[in-house]
């Protein structure tokens, strides 16, 4: 099979065996890969200028139906680090990597995760709680202490600084989420992407899609969401940036409930947005929800 045809087929998840990772010589510019754009940010927040990262799906890009090019195939190719989300998120990678003959070692950022299940199915979305964001820095930082560790202080500082960032907007959350009455805790977004979000924060994400934003709602699924929104209400609606407003902007029409903005789900803003990294995109997040869910209560 072809590079170009097999990238394009897919795959159910990722499960590399991942070699033992050598050091890389402190005069070499080290490559590092990154599937998705908020990984991406994270692994240059704990190299800083250490190394050159390419990320593969860039910002406001929908990695669930990415495919992959001949110019990612090519990055892959000349990286020495890659790192993935795993549990199931890059459907295409293990082709990518697979066809593009790289050496590199692979890593995946979850590791050490619990998933959180959606209908069955793992919910690949785990950064979305910034508990679980401080275990995607430590093992990105302890990943390349081992193949950097003549710049094992510095990488530790990076992390260490970073996390602290992580624990800070951490704790603001909590402590602004827990104000908000029962009645004004459930939402619902165009796909399930908050899982992680709602079990940190005690709130309720509702979804006309499932983790998969390729997955089409049927006619009798999005009749039922609706029916149940008309009964039990919810506080807002919200649209992302990785799907299209069709669907939440249908539900707003029959249910009559606002649309508070936009959320950023999978992936981070393009330069000029408000959520270019990923300690900026949980800010904005927490900010587009409060500012939806308060006014709804003081109305």
């Amino acid at each position: 099979m072809t590079l170009m045809k097999s990238l394009y087929t897919g795959i159910a998840s990722v499960s590399f065996a991942v070699a033992a990772l050598p050091a890389v010589a402190a005069e070499d510019d080290v490559k590092i890969a990154a599937s998705f754009s908020i990984l991406g940010d994270m692994v240059e927040e704990v190299v800083g200028d250490l190394a050159t990262v390419t990320t593969i799906v860039g910002p406001d890009a929908d990695a669930h139906v990415y495919q992959p090019s001949v110019a990612d195939a090519k990055a892959v190719a000349q990286a020495d680090i890659i790192f993935v989300n795993g549990l199931g998120f890059e459907t295409w990678s293990d082709t990518l990597i697979a066809e593009s003959g790289t050496e590199a070692t692979v890593h995946i950022a979850t590791d050490g995760i619990t998933p959180v299940k959606v209908d069955g199915a793992i919910d690949p979305h785990a950064w979305n709680s910034l508990s679980n964001g401080k275990i995607y820095v430590t093992n990105v930082a302890d990943v390349m202490k081992e193949a950097m560790p003549e710049h094992a202080d510095e990488i530790e500082a990076n992390a260490t600084a970073y996390i602290a960032q992580l624990e800070a907007l951490d704790a603001e959350t909590k402590v602004k989420l827990a104000d908000l009455p029962a009645n004004r805790r459930t939402v619902v977004t165009a796909h399930d992407a908050f899982g992680y979000l709602a079990d940190a924060y005690g709130l309720t994400f509702l979804a006309p899609v499932g983790i998969d934003t390729e997955a089409e709602p049927s006619a009798k699924d999005l009749a039922i969401l609706i029916d149940q929104l008309k009964a039990e209400g919810a506080a807002a609606l919200f649209v992302e940036n990785i799907t299209s407003p069709t669907l939440v902007q249908q539900i707003s029409d029959e249910t009559g409930i606002v649309i508070g903005g936009r959320l950023f789900s999978d992936a981070l803003s393009e330069r000029g947005g408000p959520a270019t990294s990923y300690l900026a995109m949980f800010q904005h997040n927490l900010n587009t929800l409060l500012n939806a869910l308060e006014n709804v209560t003081a109305s």
